[in-house]
């Protein structure tokens, strides 16, 4: 039995830059799945996305959106109208605080205009560092990398970080990619996860990234099997991918949420 030598720095950042190039063949259609118009309406919908997805959260921003469109409109907000319009995305009391809150401080502090710098950002109610990451990469095209659920499990499923702290997450992943990779490079990892790198039971057989993955045979490695989990309007595509037919993936699949 021979022992794999341990990862050289190096070898990892070639790995990882590997991994990164992969997913961009894979996953073509990614981007932000939080329908948005504007800075505001991102940072509304990323403060909603807690504990929800962002399919639920999509269908209830249309009618926000259209009855607050600006920061004022958010600070002088009637609690008790923004919490039914909100009550789908779960913990509606805390998000409406948020929110409301979100607006005042915009108000007194930014003139009513969301911020576009890091520093400023992670001062205001309802956005740490994930959620202002997603901001500046999305409204402002300032690199930045989101460390959601997925993007943590990924990337110490494919053993490209040890670290636990998503900000120690986000520095070391950070020093793998390019700078301006980064916001393509998050998009790319999540939507891998949402699709095919599930938590519980991921499609391993049916990964493009299965060659470069520590963790492959953590789901099933029969074809058949693996590709009834991919999910999302491309699963057939993904199956295609690794040379499997697109019919062995489930119609169901190609409708279903992605988590």
């Amino acid at each position: 039995m021979t022992t794999r030598s341990p990862e050289t720095d190096l070898g990892r950042t070639r790995r990882a830059r590997r991994i990164g190039r992969v997913l961009t063949e894979t996953h073509p259609d990614a981007h932000c799945e939080l329908d948005h118009s504007n800075a505001l309406e991102l940072a509304v919908a990323t403060i909603l996305s807690a504990q929800c997805t962002d399919k639920k959260v999509n269908e209830v921003t249309p009618k926000l959106f259209a009855r607050y469109r600006s920061a004022a409109d958010y600070a002088g907000a009637e609690r008790g109208e923004m919490e039914e319009l909100i009550r789908p995305t779960g913990f509606y009391r805390n998000k409406t605080s948020s929110l409301i809150n979100l607006g005042r401080a915009l108000c007194e502090r930014h003139d009513g205009e969301v911020p576009g710098k890091l520093a400023d950002l992670v001062t205001l109610p309802g956005i740490g560092r994930k959620t202002a990451n997603v901001i500046l990469g999305n409204a402002f095209d300032v690199p930045g990398i989101t460390v959601d659920t997925h993007f943590q499990r990924l990337v110490q499923r494919w053993q490209l970080t040890a670290e636990t702290d998503p900000v120690k997450i986000e520095h070391a992943i950070g020093a793998l990619y390019p700078k301006r990779d980064w916001t393509m490079l998050s998009h790319r990892i999540i939507f891998h996860g949402r699709r095919v790198c599930h938590a519980r039971k991921p499609a391993c057989g049916a990964c493009t990234l299965a060659k470069l993955c520590p963790a492959y045979g953590t789901g099933p490695t029969e074809p058949a099997a693996a590709a009834k989990l991919l999910k999302g309007p491309r699963a057939r595509n993904l199956a295609a991918a690794v040379g499997l037919d697109p019919d062995l993936v489930p119609q169901q699949a190609t409708v279903a949420d992605v988590p």
